[in-house]
């Protein structure tokens, strides 16, 4: 039998896991992982689908051997990380083919019960299976999968992928490869796997100065310290495209190209949330816009390419500078870091992890930014048709804010972050005087 977990309206009875493998024998050994490959968050997702009419198969048992047969392809999923001895305690997967943790569950209610609208981390978090007791990424596999059956008929695909094996689009193409196999279909995009092509060179070059690992001294502590606030507030904002419009027209003859819709928003979010912590005027801020380098290396990385190629890539400014400045003077700062990004300079940030095993700093001053609005989620049709409603659980940390495509509002952003209590109460109001008046 399995255990009820009781939350609010919901209630989940998870039965015990299984481990689904590969339908065919795999390649066994280690895998290899590069050092863009060092994000070891969970990164948790939902996917809500309708009962279908047309379809009465039961989607546990769809999702399950599809992803049995998907797996033969993306085999790395199916093992466990490890860390190398022969090589400085590197990550590494090993392919022991165990396979992938996967549950099923029952809902108490219907699916319209769940106000999804709301960015519940608790409720949200009853429909993604978690370990209990697991304290180290190396207690669990890198993919877990629960199927939660609603009383309407329709489900709930919650997943935990661990960041290391993939990022948002080698985890989209996944999702969209073990979606085309429910169906029958031929996998449209093959997966890359050889991350070698992203190893560093011997002995490693570093050719530029690489400020997004650069620690930044906090001198905001003392003005006004959040870091001590308990209570922290988790939420969507609604951007509508006349919010986005406004927020563009603010930029209009002071920019030598028009701003882009991620431009306006990331420059916005990052002024307005300076103001709204109350930074110390001399205090340096930073934004990390999570880059997809893909196509900026030389030649680019070949299609399907299963594994991370991002880049956190900084753009700076004195608080001071950030809230009395026009807008444009934070997309200038965003627009310059974006184009810096090319061969040389990723070539040089992989052999700079590998020379010093540098980790991106975190703290009240540094804010990372991430799109999943123009990942390829929401293809993920198993049988059942596209999901109504596919995102996050919970934004990855207190300071990363990730933009989404609003779930019914074409053209409109949901902009999903966690701020202090008396902090999102200031930025709340900001986008209200400065986008809606």
């Amino acid at each position: 039998m399995g255990n009820y977990v009781e939350n609010y309206d919901l209630i989940v009875k998870k039965w015990e896991p299984v481990l689904v493998t590969p339908a065919e024998e795999t390649k066994r050994g280690i895998y290899f992982l590069s050092n863009v490959d060092e994000d070891e968050n969970l990164v948790r997702t939902i996917y809500c689908y309708h009962h279908k009419k047309t379809n009465d198969d039961d989607p546990s048992g769809v999702i399950k051997n599809a992803l049995s047969k998907v797996l033969v392809h993306y085999h790395p999923l199916a093992g466990r990380l490890v860390t190398t001895t022969a090589d400085e305690g590197r990550l590494a997967v090993d392919c022991t083919g165990e396979g992938v943790l996967f549950v099923e569950a029952e809902a108490n209610c219907s699916m319209g019960s769940i106000d999804f609208s709301k960015p519940d981390a608790e409720t949200r978090g009853k429909l993604v299976y978690e370990i209990p007791g697991v304290k180290s990424i190396f207690q669990i596999p890198p993919l877990m999968i629960q199927v939660t059956k609603f009383k309407c008929g329709g489900f709930v695909l919650g997943i935990s992928f661990n960041h290391v094996l993939a990022d948002g689009q080698a985890a989209a193409e996944f999702i969209v490869s073990w979606a085309e196999t429910a169906r029958g279909l031929p996998i449209s995009v093959p997966p890359f796997l050889d991350r070698t092509i992203l190893k560093a060179r011997t002995p490693p070059k570093i050719e530029f100065h690489h400020s997004e690992f650069d620690p930044i001294e906090d001198k905001s502590s003392a003005v006004n310290d959040f870091s001590n606030e308990e209570i922290m507030v988790y939420k969507y904002l609604k951007f509508t495209p006349q919010m986005i419009q406004t927020a563009k027209s603010k930029t209009t003859g002071l920019l030598t190209k028009p701003c882009s819709s991620y431009e306006a928003l990331s420059a916005f979010v990052w002024r307005a949330r300076t103001r709204a912590l109350n930074t110390a005027p001399d205090q340096l801020t930073r934004i990390l816009l999570v880059v997809n380098t893909r196509g900026r290396f030389e030649p680019p990385l070949p299609k399907g390419y299963f594994g991370n190629a991002i880049k956190f890539t900084p753009a700076h400014s004195l608080a001071a500078e950030l809230v009395q400045e026009p807008l444009s003077h934070a997309v200038v700062k965003i627009r310059e870091a974006v184009r810096s990004v090319n061969d040389g300079v990723l070539r040089s940030t992989i052999d700079y992890c590998e020379a010093t095993r540098a980790k991106r700093p975190r703290g009240c001053s540094t804010v990372t930014a991430t799109t999943w609005s123009s990942l390829s989620f929401s293809a993920t049709d198993f049988g059942w048709g596209e999901p109504v409603l596919s995102e996050p659980v919970e934004v990855p940390s207190d300071d990363t804010v990730v933009f989404l495509s609003h779930p019914t509002e074409k053209w409109s952003f949901n902009v999903f972050l966690a701020l202090p209590i008396s902090a999102m109460d200031k930025f709340e109001e900001m986008v209200q005087e400065e986008l809606c008046s």
